[in-house]
């Protein structure tokens, strides 16, 4: 049995006690207690020791989480509500599609595609629901409404900063928003959140920025 290895997944399953480990907030006498009650083994020394090393291996990225917050608090935030999502299988061609984008662009609709190995998402406005589905006919997997999108737009230092992208997710994931969808370029950071949410996206993303 390697504790070592035992205890390291113990922590990286529960995020709560992954998150202090990193702030110095645990006492690692209890978390070893806990994870030999856990475990139902009397390896008490050994887990403590392996508490402490993976403490000490998360201690530099507490760094790490400085520049992330620093980049937070500099990025711009842009929201549109009434966003639709449509799955659509994927053409042989996807110049279809591209007209199709280009249409709407013409008419200064949002859109945005995400090409998929067997599907592709379109988010637009909901305005368009129709159009997507007399375009694209059969190939409408499913079309979701009543949906916002959450733009935040960073600086050129997020090309250097790791874990920017799961730290949004976890932030989000505190106030129980889900992400639905998810795609970047470069600085810009756009998120598809359920629009009853977008309120309590804002505020939390505000926070931080």
């Amino acid at each position: 049995m390697n504790i070592t290895k035992l205890v390291w997944a113990y922590i990286a399953e529960r995020p709560s006690i992954r998150d202090c480990m990193k702030k110095g907030l645990v006492n690692h006498s209890e978390l070893a207690r806990q994870i030999c009650e856990h475990h139902k083994m009397d390896k008490f020394d050994a887990c403590l020791i392996a508490c402490r090393r993976y403490a000490e291996k998360e201690a530099p990225k507490i760094d790490n989480e400085n520049s992330i917050r620093d980049l937070m608090k500099t990025s711009k935030l842009r929201v549109r509500n009434k966003i639709m999502v449509a799955i659509i299988e994927k053409p042989r061609d996807m110049e279809s599609v591209l007209v199709f984008e280009k249409n709407i662009r013409k008419k200064r609709g949002d859109i945005n595609i995400i090409e998929g190995e067997d599907v592709v998402t379109v988010i637009t406005n909901e305005t368009y629901s129709d159009e997507v589905k007399e375009y694209f006919k059969s190939r409408v997997i499913r079309v979701t409404k009543g949906l916002a999108q959450v733009n935040m737009v960073f600086d050129e230092r997020i090309e250097s900063t790791s874990g920017v992208v799961s730290h949004v997710y976890s932030l989000l994931s505190e106030y129980g928003i889900n992400i639905l969808e998810e795609m970047s370029c470069w600085t810009d950071l756009m998120l598809i959140i359920d629009e009853k949410d977008l309120a309590k996206s804002v505020n939390c993303l505000s926070q931080t920025s």
